[in-house]
């Protein structure tokens, strides 16, 4: 057994979770000492901003601005990858891997694009890369996939992985407002980013269901294989209807095995409203994982911010100072199966799911008949209608609930009822999960 003093950590970013990191190392220094059998020391980190006061006392922690002083450093064990984005975090992770080190990371748009050509690096390197901290924050997920429930195979995940867009979806819910007066108020309060684009058209949420589906189902996913639907075209009007109807509407990424295919989606769905991932608000993510053995599993916790998702980066440090020092460093894959085997990507045309469907419709005798008519041409039949505003001259809402059809079959009746006379603009669309107790 390889005999060490301590497990040597550097930092490259030193923003929130760099510092939410570097505030647990120290001080959490003895728990973490304990649970480990020895220390983890803190020795450098690296940022371009090494003036500015984070409010943590770093003893004898050197700054410096020059990442190569933490890449090039022959007594550092695990670097740790905090700055996000695509470049220059790719460059280091690989620079740093090449030269046996140890990564951790929570940069999920970088795992979600380039993530086989790190994972690769890795193994053959015979080095690890921890990346809980790039799906869901403080909540464990990564771990339960990998390992709690690596016995089972995994009949679907899916669930709230955005707290920006739940906090989004939870102010219109509950006051009845416009999405673009409560994004403001999100911006105001830090929850979403300036540019908030990312978050609200379901990009984020796509990056990090990459790198679930991945670890899931063994398999290699490219990033634009991935459905990816935001949150921006919700209105009070649907928010209210769903209520009517006994639904909520969150965005959801969702994977899941279908006929030896694996669909990957993201997109706002209806969920009945007393279905616990429904009742979760605010900022917080909520996941579910559903497995052949283990039954319905349910996650939640907060999915973003400096303590809980440094939480999950030293974590990933612990487990693999863990196999340092038992001289089993790099024990377990780094994609969590030793055998992988490409599977195919469902393309959406190719997905069932129930539907909500709200057109613009004139108020007047045949239009329901005509709307109803090319929808059963295309094999969709509807379990439910509310119509609204009987007697006006103008167009009205019109909603119809479907029972599960297939995305092509309600794409293709859409073109034809969107292109009628008595119909006013683009027919709204959100993807309905039922049965999943």
């Amino acid at each position: 057994m390889a005999t060490k003093n301590s497990i040597n950590v550097g930092i490259i970013g030193f923003g929130t979770v760099g510092t939410g990191t570097a505030r647990i190392l120290i001080e959490n220094a003895e728990i973490i000492r304990r649970r480990l059998g020895a220390p983890v020391a803190l020795r450098k980190i690296s940022d371009l901003d090494i003036k500015r006061d984070r409010g943590i006392k770093l003893g004898g922690v050197q700054l410096t601005t020059d990442v190569k002083d933490i890449i090039n450093d022959p007594d550092i064990d695990v670097v740790v990858e905090l700055i996000g984005g695509y470049k220059p975090a790719k460059e280091f992770m690989l620079e740093a891997i090449k030269n046996g080190k140890h990564v951790v990371t929570a940069n999920k748009a970088l795992l979600a694009v380039h993530g086989e050509e790190i994972y690769a690096a890795a193994e053959k390197a015979g080095v690890t890369v921890g990346f809980e901290a790039s799906v869901a924050g403080g909540i464990p997920i990564l771990a339960a996939v990998r390992s709690g429930l690596a016995a089972n195979n995994i009949k679907s995940i899916y669930g709230i992985v955005n707290g920006t867009c739940n906090y989004i979806l939870t102010l219109m819910t509950n006051e009845g407002r416009k999405f673009d007066e409560v994004l403001k108020e999100a911006q105001a309060k830090g929850y979403a980013e300036a540019d908030p684009t990312f978050d609200i058209e379901g990009i984020d949420s796509a990056h990090k269901l990459a790198v679930l589906t991945m670890l899931a189902y063994g398999t290699p996913v490219k990033f634009d294989d991935i459905y990816t639907e935001g949150i921006s075209k919700i209105t009070p009007l649907d928010i209210d209807f769903a209520k009517e109807l006994g639904y909520k509407i969150k965005l959801l990424a969702i994977t899941k095995m279908v006929n030896h295919e694996v669909e990957a989606r993201v997109h706002p769905t209806m969920l009945p409203e007393d279905y616990p991932i429904a009742q979760v608000d605010g900022v917080f993510n909520a996941l579910s994982i559903v497995g052949d053995a283990v039954g319905s599993t349910m996650f939640y916790g907060r999915g973003a911010g400096d303590m809980p998702t440094g939480s999950a980066v030293v974590g990933d440090i612990i487990d693999i100072g863990r196999d340092i020092l038992s001289g089993s460093a790099h024990r377990s894959p780094v994609t969590a199966f030793r055998e992988r085997a490409p599977l195919k990507i469902r393309k959406m045309d190719d997905i069932t799911s129930c539907y909500y469907l709200r057109f613009a419709a004139m108020d007047k005798p045949g239009v329901l008949s005509r709307i109803s008519g090319v929808l059963g041409k295309n094999n969709i039949s509807i379990s439910s209608v509310i119509q609204k505003g009987r007697g006006a001259t103008e167009a009205v809402p019109l909603v119809m609930m479907s029972h599960e059809a297939v995305e092509r079959d309600v794409r293709k009746a859409l073109d034809e009822i969107d292109k009628m006379d008595c119909v006013a603009g683009p027919t709204m669309v959100i993807r309905v999960e039922e049965g999943k107790q």
